[in-house]
């Protein structure tokens, strides 16, 4: 199944097949106003990285995979500890920082959901180190039509 980002138009999918036949670390799913939607792929052993998102509340939901999830209020203070698999909602509020953690012998296959908008319309990135990679240099910025905090701090990352 191949999913078009078509920004603020409607848009409908089969969310779960478009979550399981996804083998790219991250892509851009569809790209609201308000809310945009990402499908994620975490290689056994790997994670998604250890962040914080200052304006940004996240629900997570697997559905393929095993994994550990782990959120506080510091990047060294994660005294949230969940082990999670395929069917679990993970719920992050702004400003924690999180990190999910593939502990199975399968990639976990996640879909996100998360307003504002985060990432550029359609964005696709095959591995964390391309995610961050475009982070850095700027190529993976909310488009101008999505509706952004009026202070809006930079993510921070471990």
């Amino acid at each position: 199944m191949t999913i078009k980002d078509i920004g603020p138009e409607p848009q409908s999918f089969d969310l779960e097949q478009a979550t399981l036949e996804n083998t790219n670390y991250r892509s851009v799913a569809w790209s609201g106003k308000y809310l945009q939607l990402t499908l994620m792929s975490i290689p056994v052993g790997e994670d998604i990285g250890l962040e914080a998102h200052p304006e940004t509340d996240q629900f997570l939901r697997l559905d393929a995979g095993r994994g550990r999830v782990q959120m506080g209020s510091a990047k060294d203070r994660l005294d949230f500890d969940q082990e999670v698999e395929d069917g679990w909602a993970v719920f992050v509020p702004a400003g924690t920082w999180h990190n999910v953690t593939n502990t199975g012998d399968e990639p976990i296959q996640l879909y996100a959901v998360y307003a504002p908008v985060h990432h550029a319309p359609g964005k696709i990135h095959a591995s964390l180190a391309d995610a961050e990679s475009d982070e850095r240099s700027g190529n993976d910025a909310p488009p101008a039509w999505s509706v952004q905090p009026t202070h809006h701090p930079a993510d921070k990352h471990a």
